[in-house]
C-alpha cells in the first residue's frame, strides 16, 4: 500500500559538488530533503518517483543509472542498489537524478521506479495518473513510498530564471499551505496557465500526488521552504492516516 509520500524540488544545487561556492546557502535545504528521503526509506524500501520532464508521459524503470554531468559535474545515481553495471543515460530527467541522488544520501537500499509527465499535462490526466499508482499500491502487499519531485515558482526575484512575477509570492504560500495541511484538494486546483507562467515545474508533480491522495486521510508536514535564488523550494512529507 502507500504509506508515505515525501515532496522535494528539484535544484541541482542539492549535490554538494555542484553546489560548490553555494553549498552553505543550500545546507538546511538539502538536510531537509535528506531527512524526508530518510523518513520514506524508512516507511518503504520501493519508491514511484513522479516528476515532470519535456519528454512526456512515460515509465523508467530501474535499474537505469544517469549523471549530473549536464550540470557540471559527473556524479553518476542509480534508480537501484544493483545499478551498478548499467550503462549512464546522459539524458536521465533532473527529477530522477534528485530521487537518485537523495536515495543515496540516505544510505538505505532503495530501488525507485519513475514515473514523468510532461510540464504542461492537464490536471484531469495528473490526477488519473495519481489515482492509479494509488490503486496498484492499493493491491501490493508491502509498503511503497511516493516521491513527488519540482520546483515552486521561478520568478520570485528579477535575479530569478523566470525574472520577477509579483504573482509568485502568492502561488508558493498557497502550495506551501496546501502541503503542511495535506490538502490534495488545493493542490489539484493549481491554475495551470498560472503555474506555467510562473515555471512552476512542480504544479503537474503535485496534481499526480492530489490524485494519488484521493480519498484517503493524510497528515502533512512542511519541512522546509525558502526561496533561494529567486526559486521557491519545498520540502514536506504527508503520513497516510486511513
Amino acid at each position: 500500500m502507500l504509506s508515505l509520500v515525501a515532496v522535494l524540488p528539484e535544484p541541482p544545487l542539492l549535490v554538494p559538488e555542484l553546489a560548490t561556492g553555494g553549498a552553505a546557502e543550500t545546507a538546511e535545504l538539502r538536510s531537509a530533503c535528506v531527512g524526508a528521503a530518510a523518513r520514506l526509506a524508512g516507511a518503504a524500501p520501493r519508491w514511484i518517483a513522479v516528476g515532470a520532464d519535456t519528454g512526456g508521459r512515460r515509465t523508467v524503470c530501474p535499474p537505469a543509472r544517469g549523471s549530473f554531468l549536464g550540470f557540471g559535474v559527473d556524479v553518476v545515481v542509480g534508480l537501484d542498489p544493483a545499478s551498478a553495471a548499467e550503462p549512464v543515460d546522459p539524458d536521465m530527467p533532473l527529477p530522477l537524478l534528485i530521487a537518485g541522488w537523495v536515495a543515496a544520501a540516505t544510505g538505505a537500499g532503495v530501488s525507485i521506479r519513475g514515473e514523468l509527465v510532461a510540464p504542461d499535462e492537464t490536471p484531469r490526466a495528473c490526477a488519473d495518473l495519481g489515482a492509479a499508482l494509488a490503486a496498484e499500491c492499493a493491491a501490493d502487499p508491502g509498503p511503497v513510498g511516493l516521491l513527488v519531485v519540482g520546483d515552486g515558482a521561478a520568478t520570485h526575484s528579477e535575479k530569478a530564471p523566470g525574472y520577477l512575477d509579483e504573482r509568485a509570492g502568492p502561488f508558493d504560500a498557497a502550495v506551501a499551505a496546501a502541503l503542511r495541511d495535506a490538502d490534495g484538494g488545493a493542490l489539484a486546483h493549481l491554475d495551470v496557465e498560472l503555474a506555467t507562467a510562473l515555471f512552476a515545474a512542480g504544479r503537474a508533480p503535485w496534481q499526480v500526488l492530489a490524485g494519488a491522495a484521493a480519498g484517503s486521510r493524510w497528515r502533512g508536514d512542511l519541512l522546509h521552504s525558502s526561496i533561494p535564488y529567486g526559486v521557491a523550494y519545498h520540502v514536506a512529507v504527508w503520513t497516510r492516516l486511513t
